[in-house]
């Protein structure tokens, strides 16, 4: 195990510290960058000044470091991490290690060498709330630990609203530890709420999350640390932003932050007796980073189509407002497909690399980044649909049943991936986004309904949401509160009531409708109807196309041929 010197080393770190905070000093504050470098800095880059003392990390950088004495609630931190310790005595490093079973692999926001090295010194060296909140989250997997499984478990209620208590006071002294808590708080199905994740943005930015950090004179480990916090809030706010339909807080013009590498994740961080831990945590780097990409293109897909302006342009462009979205949805449709062509075997669903033992139950959070994806196609795929039913669309017909029948193959899919999740998925660790995200299937069910042109067609889809609940309800998580499932079960149960107010639709059995019922999906993933409408299929390629498949190498086999040849949307 990696050491990191003990207290005396932590004060190298910019963010860590456990008596001072840092402010990041921007460059239109009232400190003059030009007269900072007047400043003579001690062999620590340090400089005291009246206000505080500055901590030059780079050339352009600096930060005030101001101490945490002086701050609300500093004086009884360590009676807050003394009672909130009782609280789960004596069963602490119990919860600690299932915390770094189960959550840590696939939401690596914890330097673990660090934080084990402080705990074997003393619960005391932590943050409270930080502390707090790796036991909350670690305690929804407390029958799973044999060491736990059968004893009354801690006081949840009182454990989280000490969190809550000591998070705001902690705002006041901003640390990173500041930021995993608010993180791992928020994937608390009762902490996903919006107001807070514009907090932490905020905090982000004055610990200067947002900036490049590979050059600055901090330890290397806390470079690592910086980035996957940073893409991990990153994260937090794009799948806040899509979830609650909120404007994103982070963007482009603002970000520095370079892309995760293999460097950015501590060395050693399993027991080397045990391959399966490594295989975790191998899979889990794996899975993190492949998630801040498609968080990207996520981040995309907001601001192209769901910002108040995108929408005004889509509104403002008349009868043409359907060929805009499709020729901006083009580009960003290439992107998933190869986002998810470019998925590495160890994280695909039906992997053989899920397990060193094909007999193990071990969890996997595999589950949570494809619904993920799946999430995000149903995003791009729900605007175009939405243009499609504007009044102001005037597309041929032709082109509305290649746009509905590649939607109705996302939903087949999404409802495929469901049904296929074992109980080792579904009793894993799932990001804060995934029990909407489980809605969005079925509310994206519901819209391609709602826009039926007949009959049949919206009977077809009144039958694949009633089974898509029938999935929900044998998926829902027990002992995860509401469970894994249910809101997405409660949401669908709304846009059916819904649907039972809409005027009954004329057959159309003579001639179809739109989204041909004869036809099954494409293959799982493949963006192939949408690039199609750059060259009309034939009847026999129609009928040639298939329903998804499990294996993924027919699937991507499929993905490339279907994709030949399809290049532009058609012009209308």
């Amino acid at each position: 195990m990696a050491n990191v010197g003990g207290p005396t080393m932590l004060k190298r770190t910019l963010g860590l510290q456990d008596d001072r905070y840092s402010q990041y000093i921007g460059p239109t504050t009232d400190f003059e960058p030009s007269l900072i470098n007047l400043s003579s800095f001690d062999p620590h880059d340090e400089s005291l000044l009246s206000r505080g003392t500055l901590r030059k990390v780079s050339e352009h950088d600096t930060f005030l470091m101001l101490p945490d004495s002086s701050t609300p609630g500093h004086e009884h931190v360590t009676q807050d991490a003394d009672h909130i310790e009782s609280i789960v005595a004596p069963h602490g490093r119990h919860l600690i290690d299932l915390y770094f079973s189960v959550v840590h692999p696939g939401f690596p926001i914890i330097q673990k060498h660090v934080f084990m090295e402080k705990y074997e010194r003393s619960y005391r060296e932590f943050s409270p709330p930080l502390l707090a909140a790796v036991y909350i989250i670690a305690i929804n997997w407390w029958d799973q630990s044999e060491e736990l499984a059968g004893k009354p478990r801690p006081n949840v209620k009182e454990l989280e609203s000490l969190i809550r208590a000591t998070l705001d006071e902690a705002t006041f002294r901003p640390k990173l530890s500041t930021i995993q808590a608010g993180l791992l708080l928020s994937q608390r199905p009762e902490g996903d709420q919006w107001a807070p994740t514009a907090q932490l943005v905020a905090l982000g930015h004055e610990l200067g999350l947002h900036l490049d950090c590979t050059h600055w004179k901090i330890p290397p480990w806390e470079k690592g640390l910086r980035k996957r916090l940073a893409w991990a809030l990153y994260m937090q706010d794009k799948w806040g932003a899509l979830v609650h339909g909120r404007p994103s807080h982070i963007f482009a013009t603002n970000w520095g932050v370079q892309p995760l590498t293999a460097n950015d994740f501590p060395d050693v961080e399993w027991d080397e007796n045990d391959p399966e831990e490594k295989l975790d945590i191998e899979k889990g780097r794996v899975l993190f980073t492949r998630a801040v990409q498609l968080s990207e293109i996520l981040s995309e897909i907001l601001d192209t189509f769901y910002t108040l302006q995108a929408m005004n342009t889509v509104a403002n462009a008349g009868k043409q407002g359907t060929q805009l979205v499709l020729s901006l949805a083009k580009p960003i449709q290439l992107k998933l497909k190869e986002w998810y062509g470019g998925l590495p075997q160890l994280i695909r669903l039906d992997s053989s690399y899920s397990s060193l033992n094909p007999s193990s139950s071990r969890l996997s959070s595999i589950g949570y980044l494809h619904l993920a994806y799946f999430a995000a196609e149903i995003t791009l795929h729900r605007r175009i649909i939405r243009s499609l039913a504007s009044p102001s669309s005037s597309v041929d017909s032709y082109v509305q049943h290649i746009c509905r029948s590649a939607a109705k193959a996302r939903l087949i899919s999404a409802m495929d991936f469901v049904n296929r999740l074992g109980p080792n998925h579904l009793r894993s660790f799932w990001y804060f986004a995934s029990k909407t995200n489980f809605a969005l299937i079925g509310t994206f069910g519901s819209l391609l309904w709602a826009t039926s042109p007949g009959r049949e067609e919206a009977d077809w889809y009144r039958r694949r949401l009633g089974e898509y609940r029938w999935t929900l309800s044998v998926s829902s998580k027990p002992g995860e509160g509401t469970g894994l499932t249910e809101f997405a079960m409660t949401m669908l149960d709304i846009s059916t009531g819904l649907l039972k107010q809409l005027p009954e639709k004329p057959s159309m059995s003579r001639n179809g409708s739109h989204a041909d019922l004869s036809v099954s999906a494409p293959p799982i993933f493949s963006g192939g109807i949408l690039d199609s409408l750059g060259s009309r299929p034939t009847a026999a390629e129609i009928s040639a196309m298939r329903s998804p498949r499990t294996d993924d190498e027919e699937e991507m086999e499929e993905m490339d041929s279907s994709d030949d040849d399809m290049e532009d949307y058609p012009r209308m």
